[in-house]
């Protein structure tokens, strides 16, 4: 799996899975139609000219398909604070792509970015992302009550985040162990 970002010509590939009900289940957008992915994905390419960058928003590939996308967001750039999002297609859920994105994306915001805290939320019958998130070494800090309201309702959320020093101990690992890469190009 590796990261490169994100272009207009992957509307289409995100839409494979942002028009699918059970990946937006958890979440204020979706299904989307054609028009609403293609926004988006323009929106996320347009961001990368930004100065500062405030969002980096990538797309997944294994084996030259295009299965998920990820996106780390500069929240507070005084503070160093910063929080990830990931979306992966239901074909490869379970196969470690949410984890390998979520891995990219805080070597991006610690080494590159020099972050000092990341973080991310996910609704709490979401069981899969918070494995993810718990997979990356975030801690569960607490629960927002009705911070969302979504199609069934208001939506909490739970809120995990690592810090610099946690997430450099748990990165100690023998060189060409890493899952993947980023490419920028």
């Amino acid at each position: 799996m590796h990261l490169s970002r994100i272009e207009l010509a992957d509307w289409r590939a995100v839409h494979s899975w942002a028009s699918l009900a059970q990946v937006c289940r958890y979440q204020t957008w979706g299904p989307n139609t054609e028009e609403q992915t293609r926004a988006f994905v323009a929106t996320a390419v347009e961001a990368w000219s930004h100065t500062p960058q405030q969002r980096f928003a990538f797309v997944a590939r294994v084996d030259g398909d295009t299965v998920g996308m990820g996106e780390l967001h500069v929240r507070n750039r005084g503070q160093r604070q910063g929080e990830i999002t990931y979306a992966v297609h239901p074909e490869v859920w379970g196969r470690g792509v949410g984890t390998a994105i979520g891995t990219e994306l805080l070597a991006r915001g610690f080494k590159d970015l020099g972050l000092h805290r990341i973080y991310a939320t996910c609704d709490p019958r979401n069981l899969g992302s918070a494995r993810v998130l718990g997979k990356l070494g975030m801690t569960r800090e607490g629960r927002h009550r009705h911070t969302a309201l979504i199609r069934d309702g208001w939506r909490d959320s739970d809120v995990f985040s690592i810090l610099e020093d946690e997430w450099r101990a748990g990165t100690a690992q023998p060189p060409g162990s890493g899952l993947g890469h980023v490419h920028e190009a």
